[in-house]
């Protein structure tokens, strides 16, 4: 898992240059050739929380509205919905669960534009789909997703911005704006904080992740390995949900992460860690500034809040693998887990 989250500089890297890039931008504009008045997504786990950065990039850049497919309706109950005029996205790293696989079949049949965005372009996801993204992230050793999920998100972040230039080409201000993120992957990879979070919540019974916008999928996507690595119970909630009900439940014994961007998601983040510390929790925020009323920060290059989850995500991967190893566990070898889950 060490290694594997330490490559993902170089990963950036990789996609941004030469024919992984091209790749992409023939894809983008293959997409705005077919004008799709709509965007489903389907994805599991790791890759659902990819999906859901690109359902946010998707509305916000785009002006599509969006929705989250629904496997076991198709491949369940042998549901059939129209999807015509749709573009039917499907994420995954393997490309290899058959339920994906199935909404990809089902939606082409239908009249979707269908696309595969996976870490294996032979996979049957991939040939199942119209179109195909390889996000190039290399062999993954350990089974908890690190730099799979990053280029998934980077690979989204491409995709849709090049659907938007409409022939896939970024605008030059965009290309070196992108350009510079394997450096300030380096640079957050190299903080040592969450190395020494890890001691201080080793004996945590459980935790909460929130964030806002950008932010929601880093919180959803640190809370699952937290759960899969260190087998912590913790669970993920929009600032704007943590409000009505869950808030409740926080206090000194709760540690929360709360990511806490520049931008609108996390400008709305100040009233939820106001309202945290009225509950007395104990609250470490993911983000370039500190933020009155947070115990600490797990610090991050300031970037355009769209930029925003490629990195904030890498010091919450070196917590999940710290806090794993310094509670006894093995982050490679999650107890019950697979590299690839097939489901149905």
């Amino acid at each position: 898992m060490a290694a594997d989250i330490a490559e993902q500089p170089e990963g950036f890297a990789r996609l941004l240059d030469g024919p992984h890039a091209d790749a992409i931008a023939e894809v983008a504009a293959q997409i705005a050739a077919r004008r799709p008045r709509n965007v489903l997504f389907v994805g599991r786990g790791t890759s659902d929380h990819a999906a859901l950065y690109g359902a946010y990039l998707t509305e916000i850049r785009l002006g599509l509205p969006v929705a989250s497919a629904s496997p076991s309706a198709i491949t369940l109950y042998g549901a059939r919905p129209d999807f015509t005029d749709s573009l039917v996205i499907g994420v995954s790293q393997s490309g290899g669960s058959p339920d994906l696989t199935g909404v990809l079949s089902a939606a082409r049949e239908t009249g979707a534009l269908t696309l595969a965005v996976t870490n294996n372009p032979e996979s049957p996801l991939a040939r199942a789909a119209e179109l195909s993204v390889d996000v190039a992230a290399g062999h993954e050793r350990a089974v908890a997703a690190t730099k799979s999920y990053t280029a998934e998100l980077l690979a989204l972040l491409v995709l849709i911005e090049g659907i938007r230039a409409g022939d896939g080409r970024l605008p030059e201000s965009e290309r070196a704006a992108l350009a510079a993120l394997p450096g300030l992957a380096e640079a957050a990879l190299a903080d040592r904080t969450a190395d020494d979070l890890a001691q201080r919540y080793r004996f945590a019974p459980h935790m909460v992740t929130t964030g806002r916008g950008f932010g929601y999928p880093t919180a959803r996507e640190a809370a699952l390995k937290l759960m899969e690595t260190s087998y912590v119970p913790t669970l993920a909630f929009s600032g704007a949900d943590l409000l009505h009900g869950p808030l409740a439940m926080t206090d000194a014994d709760v540690p929360v992460l709360a990511v806490v961007g520049e931008g609108p998601g996390g400008r709305a983040m100040q009233d939820v860690i106001t309202r945290l510390g009225e509950q007395r929790a104990d609250v470490v925020t993911i983000g370039a500034t500190d933020v009155p009323g947070a115990a600490g920060r797990l610090a991050v290059p300031a970037v355009d809040e769209r930029y925003s989850p490629l990195l904030d995500i890498l010091p919450l991967q070196k917590l999940a693998l710290a806090l794993a190893l310094a509670r006894g566990e093995d982050p490679d070898a999650p107890r019950g887990l697979k590299k690839v889950t097939s489901t149905l």
